[in-house]
């Protein structure tokens, strides 16, 4: 069946123009004027409001088989279609089993059936000792495999060392896989817990936490990261830069030619340590949130294009972990719930401070779909490509309240804040996945999509 959409505001790669997208087998076969729909089965005309390409999430935790109490396909990716994401990339470290292997990758993609109401990736992941696993993971179709430089807070994904990358890196590059690495040395990790417990700082304050994980942990394991992309010229990508204070070096090896990109994230772009009240653990996260004079950086990081994309994190847990009866920072689950807001947030942000809508989803779409090996499919609205868009006001607002969560769980930092930008209608490879009037569709159609070999 032919569909056509037609706005008068289509994000195409010139710019916003008004002009008709034909839609046929779950495919963009056509983008013609405004004035020319031709006669399709189905139109679907939104006059004035923004039809753009659906947002590709590149870094969400699912935690399906083996914590679904934390989080599920189900409602994730039902949260995501509300909120205008046509596809997430599934990190390894939270199911049971991780994703270490491709068994443990056909498990997952077993949980998925019949749950997605947006389309999936899975990234692969390295520990020690399966180097020898990461062909079969190839195979399967994972675009890259994450490591952890320091413990990643589950038994089942233990932390790598340099000489584990150095056998790692050269297998990865081989296979065309990218590295992906959480950028904390262990290091200045624990000289900065050891000096906390001799002071017996207060755990319900954020402070204590901010001061347990120093911005030189980022900053060492970035450089290590960098001297080794150099010596094995294997691609790695480092997940949710927090540490302004490493954009220089970032910057310095992009001009050298080292084939390192980077991300930031939602709620590093939105939050500074200075607002967040003592014992709010939602707002725990590694690495920490910080003050606001990063928070700044890291947006010129982005504008400079040191910083190459915007993700949410999306990391959520049970909400007894979070420790709310005692606001403990310390010991509470360090993960920030926000997939579903992910659009809006941002562009809240890129609206005022004049940022083009079309540069905002180069980081929040085209980006995250090259990082997993599907720009030939996803992130931009272009004959030949994957039907994913999605249908918004950019100039209504709204409030986030328990009540239109679709995470598993409520408990978000995002709570009783407004933000700008709508969303009207989400369509997955040309199904409708999420109707703001009628809600999720009955059928979901999300499917496993697996990176360009």
């Amino acid at each position: 069946m032919m569909t056509v959409f037609r706005s008068r505001r289509v994000l195409l790669e010139g710019g916003l123009s008004p002009a008709c997208v034909h839609v046929q087998d779950g495919k963009i076969t056509d983008i013609t004027s405004h004035e020319t729909p031709g006669n399709p089965a189905q139109l679907v005309d939104v006059g004035d409001l923004l039809l753009t390409p659906g947002v590709v999430d590149s870094h969400v935790h699912i935690n399906e088989p083996g914590r679904t109490e934390w989080e599920g396909f189900k409602t994730a990716t039902e949260a995501a279609a509300a909120g205008g994401i046509t596809t997430v990339v599934d990190m390894p470290l939270n199911c049971i089993p991780a994703t270490t292997s491709r068994s443990a990758a056909e498990e997952k993609l077993e949980s998925l059936r019949d749950q997605l109401s947006v389309d999936v990736a899975f990234w692969g992941g390295v520990i020690p000792g399966n180097t020898r696993e990461l062909a079969g993971l190839a195979e399967f179709g994972v675009p890259g495999a994450k490591c952890f430089l320091c413990p990643s807070g589950v038994d089942e994904f233990p932390h790598v060392s340099r000489a584990d990358l150095d056998l790692a890196m050269p297998v990865l590059r081989d296979l065309g896989l990218t590295l992906l690495v959480h950028a904390e040395n262990p290091g200045p990790l624990e000289a900065a817990e050891k000096a906390l417990e001799l002071e017996k700082a207060n755990p319900a304050d954020y402070s204590t936490y901010l001061r347990s994980r120093p911005p030189a942990a980022e900053d060492e394991a970035i450089a290590m990261v960098i001297d080794l992309c150099a010596k094995h010229h294997c691609p790695a990508h480092i997940v949710h830069l927090s540490s302004a204070s490493a954009i220089p070096m970032i910057t310095a090896a992009h001009a050298q030619g080292v084939p390192i990109t980077v991300e930031t994230c939602l709620h590093y772009l939105t939050f500074s340590s200075e607002e967040v009240p003592p014992g709010r653990t939602e707002y725990k996260c590694a690495p920490p949130i910080r003050d606001q004079q990063n928070r700044e950086l890291l947006w010129k990081g982005l504008e400079n294009k040191a910083i190459a994309m915007v993700v949410s994190d999306h990391s959520p847990c049970t909400p007894v972990l979070k420790k709310p009866d005692t606001g403990d920072f310390m010991g509470a689950w360090g993960g920030i719930a926000g997939l579903q807001f992910g659009l809006s947030v941002l562009w809240t942000h890129a609206a005022s401070r004049g940022i083009a809508l079309s540069t905002m989803f180069e980081w929040n779409a085209l980006a995250p779909a090259r990082l997993a090996g599907l720009s030939h499919r996803k992130g931009r609205i272009a004959k030949g490509y994957d039907a994913d868009l999605v249908v918004w006001d950019d100039a209504a607002s709204f409030t986030v309240e328990s009540t239109s969560v679709r995470h598993r769980h409520k408990v978000t930092p995002y709570s009783g804040r407004s933000f700008k930008g709508v969303v009207h209608q989400t369509w997955v490879r040309g199904s409708l996945a999420y109707h703001r009037d009628t809600g999720l569709a009955q059928s979901p159609r999300g499917t496993f999509v697996a990176r360009d070999r």
